[in-house]
């Protein structure tokens, strides 16, 4: 497929952020000028539309009361003044460079943002470290002096002051500058910015380096950057800084809503330019969706905006990564770790839930298959947790026309290998009279698959009316989003313990339990085979005693509709975007299994049908607990009417795709 159509930001709603650590000399103007062209070009080269050197990067930081001498300051203008020449006629791109300014026989450390020879505005640093090894304020004045609000630079006219943001080509992409300290402590310029629209948070800097700072920096710049609902963009001073009596490091961080993106080496011996694609309408979403957001924007004074233009290139390489899985963390160490909060968490809330409702008995339907044995599982937990007997839980199998030796023998072998009171019903002949009375002929369609759900769920609710127990529901995430349940059937319980588990991860803490909480005990070899079993409700009739009915040939691959539901739900991804994000996984070999931009178009559009076509179900679905950040709680995180179309979000793939083919 071509993508000439396919721009960074207009048709993905991104932004290309470069962050430069260049090699400079101190006070050597020529030199660190040339340096910095050499990274323009290498960042032209990558498409970058926003480009960030260090603090005082046109003199370098460490100039001590050189700084104070007109030669110095003269020759800073003129190094400027080189760079916009050099870059007057090439790709616009929004470039901030640091250097001192002497306005009205004041000295600021600024940040001169320009593009395409065009200086656009200068901002003052705000907040001057003056404590252990910082002398700002022998040296400049704290923005709060300046007394214009604009400044004659280079021969043109220009905005100046802290309050100024940059909008670029007329999209949602805003972007605000500060300097060094401004980040590092309350009421920082970035935060008021952010409250005003900045989106873009960058951060040009001189920190020096001691033990154990880079781990604060990196951990600053992930929380400003989540704090703010921002991608926060960082650069420091590195290679040549005077090393009198510190050091610098380099360090250089991309982060967008919490996570790093991309980051440099840290005392590194050659220049360095990280680059990254900044995913603006994921994080204006967050900010649509907060409330909190809105309340603290409507207290920030005015922002000055300058519209500029910067070049958008087509997207033949996405700069950033994309998770196959992303509700599976893929570091072990993160996943394990994550198996173990989630299933503590459903552990805690099936106890607490036992407990307000006075009951001490549960009672589940196993069948062998993925989400009812995580759902024993979390009941097994849960009554060692409220120090009652297993035997409390009470476990059916509830063979019909579709089960297979396999499940049933897997959930029997489980039932006992947990010691749960089990006891097998088999609903077959009861079915088989339901269909008399419906004059069905016995054919596998779908009055025949759901006489066989209802009755396992009114069997379920029936017995537990008489052990005076709840029913704990099984389904899990990916099944209410695609209404893979059978209303008032499986898709009814008491309780849903496993309601916003998705089952790309259900796998893994089926997994996870079989290796950490049950390793060498008889259920550990069952869990095995019930993940290698294929995922099925087994109500149509086996072949050969196998299972036939397979959901992933009906529903589409798991992983796909995991991938499909994540951005879709929480960050109100456009579809036609998420398809070609689902393309750059599969053309990067990132999948379980392979898919062809066909595949994953049929099971897009499946996915969007199915997923409006069955919000009745989602709107009485039972109580269950919120375990990550997408739920489909209608009392919590969901809310959509059932008569919604989907024909505007298949339209946004049919746009995509017309684009991905011209």
């Amino acid at each position: 497929m071509a993508n000439e159509q396919i721009h960074l930001t207009k048709t993905l709603g991104m932004v290309r952020v470069g962050m430069a650590v260049p090699a400079l000399r101190v006070a050597d103007v020529d030199f660190n000028v040339g340096a910095m062209a050499e990274m323009v070009k290498k960042a032209h080269d990558s498409s970058v539309q926003v480009l960030a050197f260090p603090e005082m990067s046109i003199t370098s930081y460490t100039l001590g009361d050189l700084v104070h001498h007109q030669a110095l300051l003269s020759k800073a203008i003129r190094g400027l003044e080189t760079l916009l020449t050099q870059t007057a006629s090439g790709k616009e791109m929004l470039t901030v460079v640091g250097m001192p300014l002497l306005i009205e026989q004041r000295i600021f450390n600024c940040a001169v943002v320009f593009s395409s020879g065009k200086v656009l505005g200068v901002l003052p640093k705000t907040l001057l470290p003056t404590y252990k090894e910082f002398y700002e304020d022998r040296w400049w004045s704290p923005s709060s002096e300046a007394r214009t609000n604009t400044i004659n630079l280079a021969g043109q006219e220009v905005p100046f002051g802290p309050d100024l943001l940059f909008r670029l080509n007329d999209s949602d992409a805003v972007v605000g500058v500060e300097i060094c300290e401004d980040l590092w402590y309350a009421l920082a310029p970035h935060e008021y910015g952010a409250l005003a629209g900045a989106n873009v948070l960058v951060n040009i800097s001189a920190s020096n380096e001691i033990l154990g700072k880079a781990e604060w920096r990196r951990t600053m710049v992930r929380s400003e950057s989540g704090r703010c609902s921002a991608a926060y963009c960082y650069t420091s001073c590195g290679i040549g800084e005077s090393s009198n009596d510190i050091v610098y490091s380099g360090h250089a961080l991309i982060a967008e809503n919490g996570t790093i993106l991309q980051e440099s080496k840290t005392l590194a011996s050659v220049p360095q330019l990280i680059v990254s694609d900044i995913d603006i309408d994921r994080l204006n979403f967050d900010r649509r969706l907060s409330n909190s957001f809105r309340d603290a924007s409507s207290r920030v004074s005015q922002y000055r905006t300058v519209e500029t233009s910067v070049d958008d290139p087509r997207s033949e390489t996405l700069m950033r990564d994309v998770d196959p899985h992303p509700f599976v963390p893929h570091d072990p160490a993160r996943r394990a770790e994550r198996c173990s909060d989630i299933f503590s968490m459903q552990v805690a809330a099936l106890g607490q839930k036992l407990r307000g409702a006075m009951k001490e008995r549960l009672v589940i339907g196993i069948s062998g298959g993925l989400d009812s044995t995580l759902a024993l599982l979390v009941a097994a937990k849960t009554m060692d947790f409220l120090q009652l007997s297993r035997k409390n839980i009470h476990a059916f199998t509830l063979p019909g026309f579709g089960t297979t030796n396999r499940t049933k023998r897997n959930a029997t072998a489980l039932a006992k290998s947990l010691d749960v009171t089990l006891k097998p019903v088999s609903i077959t002949r009861s079915s088989n009279s339901h269909l008399r009375d419906l004059e069905h002929t016995g054919d596998g369609d779908v009055v025949f698959e759901n006489v066989q759900a209802r009755y396992r769920t009114e069997f379920l609710f029936n017995e537990a009316n008489a052990l005076d127990a709840i029913v704990l529901g099984t389904g899990d995430l990916t099944e209410i989003a695609l209404g893979w349940s059978t209303f008032s059937g499986d898709h009814m319980s008491h309780y849903h313990v496993n309601a916003s588990v998705p089952k790309t991860l259900v796998k893994y803490l089926v997994r996870w339990v079989a290796e950490e909480e049950l390793a060498g005990s008889p259920a550990h070899k069952v869990l095995h085979d019930v993940l290698d079993t294929p995922i099925s409700p087994e109500l149509q009739r086996p072949e050969n005693g196998e299972i036939v009915q397979k959901s992933e040939d009906v529903i589409g691959p798991v992983e796909l509709a995991d991938f499909f539901l994540y951005p879709f739900i929480r960050f109100g991804m456009r579809p036609g975007k998420i398809l070609y994000l689902a393309n750059e996984a599969a053309k990067r070999g990132l999948f379980d299994a392979q898919y062809t931009p066909n595949d994953i178009e049929k099971w897009l559009n499946s996915f969007i049908k199915r997923f409006f076509a069955n919000q009745f179900k989602r709107t009485c679905l039972p109580e269950g607990p919120k375990i990550g950040t997408v739920s489909l709680s209608p009392r919590g995180d969901w809310r959509m009417p059932s008569e919604a179309q989907a024909k505007l979000w298949l339209e946004d793939v049919e746009v995509m795709l017309s684009k991905m083919r011209e």
